[in-house]
């Protein structure tokens, strides 16, 4: 199974990188798959590479499914035995 995530360009790296945010964790990513990109774009991250540029409103839309997603993962809290 493959993921790709959305992520956000917060800074230019050289002719063909950036650097993304995704949730505070920043990583410089390769842009060489896409003309065109500017800080604040969200693009979609596969691999280290910005596979395509997507919409904001899908980008917010898609990562509120992903947290949404987490937290009906995480455990359960439990009392602690008495």
């Amino acid at each position: 199974m493959c993921l790709a995530l959305p992520v956000r360009v917060v800074e230019l790296v050289g002719d063909s990188d950036a650097i993304v945010d995704l949730g505070g964790i920043r990583k410089q990513i390769s842009l060489a798959l896409l003309d065109g990109v500017v800080p604040g774009d969200y693009v979609i991250l596969h691999v280290g590479y910005a596979l395509s540029r997507l919409d904001p409103v899908e980008a917010a839309r898609t990562l509120a499914l992903f947290a949404a997603a987490g937290e009906s993962a995480a455990p359960a809290a439990t009392e602690p035995a008495a």
